[in-house]
């Protein structure tokens, strides 16, 4: 994911984590941010998300994040639009941003209906 969004800053990227029921990733789907302004938000193309969810059932995964970028956050949290977008409530929440020295990734539980966010717990094992 901080490969990722290094790759393409200033523009944000987004993509999907993919990986089994006991929550731990496997992964990564990169996707294209399709949307007017990629350096102020992102859309994922529509026909990369259904291509990743069609490589996570033949996989037997399930998604278990959705990330994108915020180029110049140093401690990144979500913006209004990431919580008016967020339809995957199941789903973990995860930015990073690159406004640092080093690359933060932050995980957020968001909920669209009821408009609001909170920080998630997550660790990073066996890289």
């Amino acid at each position: 994911m901080i490969a990722h969004a290094r790759e393409v800053a200033p523009a944000e990227c987004c993509g999907l984590v993919g990986g089994l029921s006991d929550k731990n990733a496997r992964t990564i789907y990169r996707l294209r941010n399709v949307t007017a302004n990629p350096e102020l938000g992102y859309e994922a193309a529509h026909q990369g998300i259904c291509a990743a969810q069609r490589l996570m059932r033949e996989r037997g995964e399930e998604l278990l994040a959705i990330y994108h970028s915020h180029p110049r956050a140093v401690d990144p949290s979500p913006s209004e639009t990431d919580v008016r977008l967020a339809y995957y409530p199941s789903a973990t929440y995860l930015i990073v941003g690159l406004g640092g020295t080093e690359a933060a990734v932050k995980a957020f539980s968001i909920s669209e209906r009821e408009h609001h966010w909170k920080p998630v717990e997550y660790e990073i094992a066996g890289e």
